[in-house]
């Protein structure tokens, strides 16, 4: 039987061919738990009578939503899975010691690797099959099941095949050639599917773009995103001390796909998700058109809080000055990435342009601190989702674009191309 390289990943967990459809009970590489999302998993876990992690090095716990605290709410939800974490000697707890946002984070200390199937109480968890794994959120219960018996039960999903064709052109990257898929397709044109990404485009793309890009598949619905290893991977893995030996998958040449997409990107130019859905897609040159007064600008999150981000938005705002009516806030998805861009100048470039450049947090990106908007507030934002309340009023508005468009927008205090901007 043909099969997909998704469909690949599970056989080999399960011990025999599998194809899409099937439901199954497999191994866990690594479940992924966080500040907000463990609390709930820990009491499930104790209510159950468990006393033991079935596979305790194969748990991560990341502090990274509420962390440092923004209150005693956030305070006392941290401490439960600070006790846990103690309590089982967790060789794989990330604090404030060792700080970044989880999907950023684990692929930087070789936690994630090729061929591994992944869970995480978080739906941006589908991140990680940008490294050519199996990846995807679940409920802090299904968390808990996993921690007691290290195993899962999953449908195997239908695979859509995205080919990718040409050359990005200038301020072309993985989130705008995510954006243009989900308009097109909407956000739940691949439900319950496996969105593969292939085409020559992908030797074009960093890692750091590939992240992107699968960071957002659940944004059209996806159940994961996955790209194959190639040359781009392996160097990105090649001083990672990995957790285990990597397998690698590649779909067949005749395996079966629901759907197949083609997405020219030589003819794309770069793509912002107007309110209040990312599949509200539209190209910059027709925003920059529409005097669209911007009163914060956010690079950080999952999504787009790497370095390469951090570098673009510097050289676009270096010498220049953020509009005095606009605030432009940057998070570093990890202390090691904030320590690499102080290390090539980017923190003060960005500091010097008026940008303030806070600790790693998922806090702007889901409306919760360090950024909240206010009524009637308009904000382009670097992050994966722009629903209605998503980073504070419910009468704020979020425009999703990458961070060439972000910084370009900054400097000129409405939206506006990068392209433009001298």
């Amino acid at each position: 039987m043909k099969q997909t390289i998704t469909e690949k990943i599970f056989s080999d967990h399960v011990g025999r061919e599998v194809k899409a459809g099937e439901i199954v009970r497999c191994e866990i590489d690594m479940i992924i738990g966080n500040d907000i999302t463990t609390p709930i998993s820990i009491k499930a876990f104790r209510e159950s009578g468990a006393k033991k992690l079935a596979k305790p090095d194969n748990f991560a716990i990341v502090m990274d939503h509420f962390i440092p605290a923004k209150d005693i709410a956030s305070a006392n939800q941290a401490k439960i899975s600070r006790e846990f974490a103690y309590e089982h000697d967790l060789k794989y707890f990330f604090d404030e010691k060792d700080m970044g946002i989880e999907h950023a984070l684990l692929p930087e200390k070789g936690l994630i690797v090729p061929g591994d199937v992944i869970i995480g109480a978080d739906s941006h968890t589908c991140t990680h099959g940008a490294l050519g794994a199996f990846a995807t959120g679940m409920g802090s219960t299904d968390l808990a099941f996993a921690m007691i018996t290290g195993t899962n039960w999953f449908k195997v999903p239908e695979s859509i095949k995205v080919i990718l064709k040409g050359k990005p052109g200038d301020f072309i990257y993985g989130k705008d050639i995510i954006l243009e898929l989900i308009r097109r397709i909407g956000v739940d044109g691949a439900l319950y599917k496996a969105l593969e990404f292939t085409g020559d485009t992908v030797v074009y793309l960093s890692m750091d773009d590939r992240f992107s890009l699968c960071n957002m598949a659940i944004e059209a619905g996806a159940k994961n995103g996955i790209i194959a290893v190639d040359k781009v991977t392996k160097e990105f893995l090649a001083d990672k001390n990995l957790k285990h030996e990597p397998k690698f998958h590649y779909s067949d040449e005749d395996a079966n796909y629901v759907q197949t997409i083609e997405i020219d990107v030589e003819k794309l130019e770069p793509v912002i998700a107007f309110p209040h859905l990312p599949s509200n897609g539209r190209p910059i040159s027709e925003a920059a058109k529409m005097d669209l007064k911007v009163d914060q600008v956010f690079i950080g999150s999952c999504t787009n809080g790497r370095l390469s981000d951090l570098a673009i938005a510097a050289e676009i705002v270096k010498g220049k000055k953020v509009a005095r009516h606009t605030r432009m806030i940057v998070t570093p998805a990890t202390q090691k990435i904030l320590k690499e861009a102080e290390k090539l100048g980017i923190i003060d470039t960005l500091i010097d342009a008026g940008a303030v450049v806070s600790n790693p947090t998922c806090g702007a990106c889901l409306g919760g601190y360090m950024g909240i908007l206010a009524d009637n507030e308009r904000c382009v934002s670097t992050t994966n989702r722009n629903f209605v309340g998503r980073m504070g009023a419910r009468t704020s508005e979020i425009y999703l674009a990458n961070s060439a468009v972000a910084a370009a927008s900054a400097i000129a205090g409405k939206i506006a191309d990068p392209r433009e901007i001298n």
